[in-house]
């Protein structure tokens, strides 16, 4: 007995590591797996919308309750937020429209039209007999007679004879005598009381309103006995230094004052500071003021771009 029960007793402990091994095996072999990887599917992001300001939820109304039951409220309303429209794209306002021009230029070539003071005055022969000093006009504004100073012998014996219009013949490409007298023998009666007429050469032209623009130094004439320009000293009237500028002579007109002719030229002191001088060797540029902007044609961009003061004119000399 006493060697069975030993024997038993050893293998017990034996048994039970026996054991303990089997089972840690088994944990070991069967122990936990892994998970299966399995591939994601990536799902595209919408991108973020801006974020849209939520309205102001509605005041929680209460239903009416039975007698003794406390009310109950009513689930709030949250109306969705109005998305405003957005605002209309204002067209930029044009340009304001350029100002209009201050006075109108015409050109005048040097063989349209010859000055007459001082201008050689001889007969159909080519013999000079004296020099032209003045032009005297009508209150129309056309010429009536010439002045002409004749020569004496040796300069004694000059004098100043009025010749009709009529009887002269222009000729401004002439290098010498411009002025022909095809009648010599004919001179001019004295004026009619009636007629009203003024000797136009260093005449003082002056504004509608009376204020003085210049004094008329020279008159300009073609070949067909007209006057075209009249040149202006505006000495002193706009300035200090000493400057001409030659107006069209459509732009005179003549009143009546005291019995006397008065040449009226509306020339405002800007007007006069835009005219380009004139200059006796070069082509005539005859100005006048521009008409008002109400009935003036609009001027195109490109003029407007090169002489926005100052509309200039290629018309030659009226025929």
């Amino acid at each position: 007995m006493t060697g069975g029960f030993s024997r038993r007793a050893w293998r017990l402990p034996i048994l039970a590591v026996f054991a303990l091994f089997a089972l840690s095996g088994c944990s070991l072999l069967w122990g936990p797996q892994q998970a299966p990887i399995v591939e994601a599917t990536v799902m595209p992001v919408e991108p973020a919308s801006a974020p849209v300001a939520a309205s102001e939820p509605e005041p929680v109304e209460t239903e009416p309750a039975e007698p003794g039951q406390p009310k109950k409220p009513k689930k709030p309303v949250v109306k969705p937020h109005k998305v405003e429209p957005p605002p209309p794209v204002v067209a930029p306002a044009p340009p304001p429209p350029p100002p209009p021009p201050l006075i109108v230029v015409r050109t005048i070539e040097r063989n349209e039209a010859r000055a007459l003071l001082d201008s050689q005055v001889q007969k159909p022969d080519g013999k000079v007999v004296g020099r032209a000093v003045d032009m005297i006009t009508d209150a129309s504004g056309k010429p009536r007679e010439m002045v002409v100073n004749l020569q004496g012998f040796l300069g004694v014996g000059d004098r100043k004879v009025n010749f009709p219009w009529g009887v002269f013949r222009f000729t401004p490409t002439a290098k010498t005598a411009p002025i022909t007298l095809t009648a010599p023998g004919a001179p001019s009666q004295p004026a009619k009381s009636h007629v009203v007429e003024l000797p136009l050469l260093d005449a003082t032209v002056e504004r509608s309103n009376g204020a003085k623009v210049g004094r008329v130094i020279d008159v300009l004439i073609d070949a067909n006995a007209q006057p075209q320009a009249v040149v202006l000293d505006v000495n002193g009237m706009v300035s200090t230094e000493r400057r001409t500028i030659a107006a069209n002579w459509s732009a005179l007109h003549f009143v009546t004052k005291d019995k006397e002719l008065q040449p009226l030229i509306d020339l405002s002191d800007a007007q006069i500071n835009a005219a380009p001088p004139y200059a006796s060797d070069k082509p005539i540029r005859a100005v006048s003021p521009a008409p008002p902007a109400a009935s003036a044609t609009p001027a195109t961009p490109a003029s407007t771009a090169t002489t926005p003061a100052i509309a200039v004119s290629n018309a030659r000399a009226v025929r």
